[in-house]
């Protein structure tokens, strides 16, 4: 049975839109904390919709799991968080590789509108 001031996964899923198997993926990866009640259920607490919500911005943003896990509280156990300073390199060197990405993204891009236009594979720059 679940203690009457915690969560079930079901209602931790409905509650911020995370799906249960994600949810039990973030708890596996210790992002969250659980308890397990009698009957093997995990057991949430509140605290841990705001957490969720959080995980899934830093997600949407490029960051794995193991770098979430990684962050300082004022990251992960504050809903909109935006930055703390024990973050802001980390957060620098992924938009750096984010941008590297795009960059490659428009030379790709590049290359297939020429091959497009003139019916051939330009050679490698």
């Amino acid at each position: 049975m679940t203690p009457p001031d915690s969560l079930t996964v079901g209602q931790l899923a409905r509650a911020t839109g995370a799906s249960v198997r994600s949810i039990r993926h973030y708890d596996e990866h210790g992002l969250l904390t659980s308890i397990r009640t009698c009957n093997g259920y995990r057991s949430f607490p509140h605290a841990a919709v705001a957490q969720v919500r959080q995980i899934r911005r830093m997600i949407a943003t490029g960051f794995s799991l193991a770098e979430i896990r990684a962050f300082p509280d004022c990251m992960r156990m504050i809903e909109g968080a935006g930055s703390c300073p024990q973050t802001t390199e980390v957060q620098r060197k992924r938009l750096d590789s984010i941008e590297r990405q795009i960059a490659d993204l428009e030379r790709r891009r590049a290359r297939l509108l020429k091959t497009l236009a003139e019916g051939v594979i330009p050679p490698l720059d």
